[in-house]
């Protein structure tokens, strides 16, 4: 749980009101540059591995469909074979 340090009231401030701050403010410019550095790559790192993530499970999920589009594939020529057979044994020959 932060602290709060109580600041004197500016002029800007009405009587009687102060204005707190957390320990985390009162850091050097040099301090608060290498705290925005740090969080900035640690960001980007969890990012890369988010993109890691998401692009290993696109790829799972293509290699998914393809499969599954030579099952069907497979499964279309034999419905397509058995209609033609079918076709053939119901369809009237006429001899001439």
């Amino acid at each position: 749980m932060p602290t709060y340090q109580i600041r004197a009231p500016t002029a800007a401030l009405p009587q009687g009101v102060v204005m707190a701050a957390s320990p985390g403010s009162l850091h050097s410019p040099q301090q608060l540059a290498e705290e925005a550095t740090r969080k900035r790559e640690l960001r980007l790192m969890k990012n890369r591995e988010a993109a890691k993530e998401c692009r290993r499970r696109k790829k799972e999920y293509v290699k998914c469909l393809e499969s599954r589009v030579a099952v069907l594939e497979v499964q279309n020529k034999k419905l397509i074979e058995e209609l033609e057979t079918l076709k053939d044994i119901c369809s009237p020959k006429t001899d001439y």
